[in-house]
C-alpha cells in the first residue's frame, strides 16, 4: 500500500457537488492499494500514520502526533499512486489492486485508524472526487508498506 500524507489546516472532498468528507487540522491521506497488498499492509500504514509526529510543538519542532493536537484524518482512495509512466506517456495501472480488493483494504485501513482513536472522514471509493486542502507547512510524506523495516 502507498500513502501520500499531507499535513493540513483544513480539507474537504467533494463528489458531484456535495461535500462528503471534511476535516480541520490533521492529515489528508491519499491511499493506493496495490496487487498483493494484505491486512498487514493496512495495519502497518494505519499504525504508522496514527503515530506520526509531524505537528509542531511550542518550540517549532515536528514533535506532536494527531492525538496531541486533536487532529483528524481525511482518507481518499487514489489508485493512481500505482501509475507507472516509465514506458511511455500514458500511465499503466497494472500494479493497482482490483477494485474489490482495493475497496476492502481501503475500508480496513480506515477502520484501523478509527480503532486507534483517530477521527476519520473519507471520500467515495471509485468516485470522481475534488479534493480541496490547505497544506500546512507544506509538509508532505510518502509511505510504502513494502519499504518498511523487516518487510518480506
Amino acid at each position: 500500500m502507498r500513502a501520500d500524507i499531507q499535513r493540513v489546516s483544513e480539507a474537504r472532498v467533494v463528489v458531484e457537488g456535495q461535500t462528503v468528507g471534511q476535516i480541520e487540522q490533521g492529515l489528508v491521506v491519499l491511499l493506493g492499494v496495490g496487487k498483493g497488498d494484505s491486512a498487514q499492509d493496512a495495519a502497518y500504514l494505519a499504525r504508522k500514520i496514527a503515530n506520526l509526529r509531524i505537528f509542531t510543538d511550542p518550540q517549532g519542532k515536528m514533535n506532536l502526533g494527531l492525538g496531541e493536537v486533536g487532529g483528524e484524518v481525511l482518507v481518499v482512495s487514489q489508485f493512481t499512486l500505482y501509475g507507472d509512466a516509465r514506458g511511455g506517456n500514458r500511465p499503466s495501472f497494472i500494479g493497482a489492486a482490483a477494485p474489490d480488493d482495493g475497496k476492502r483494504l481501503y475500508n480496513q485501513f480506515c477502520d484501523l485508524l478509527l480503532q486507534q482513536g483517530v477521527h476519520v472522514e473519507t471520500g467515495v471509493f471509485q468516485a470522481h472526487m475534488e479534493v480541496h486542502l490547505v497544506n500546512d507547512g507544506p509538509v508532505t510524506l510518502w509511505l510504502d508498506s513494502t519499504e518498511r523495516a523487516g518487510y518480506k
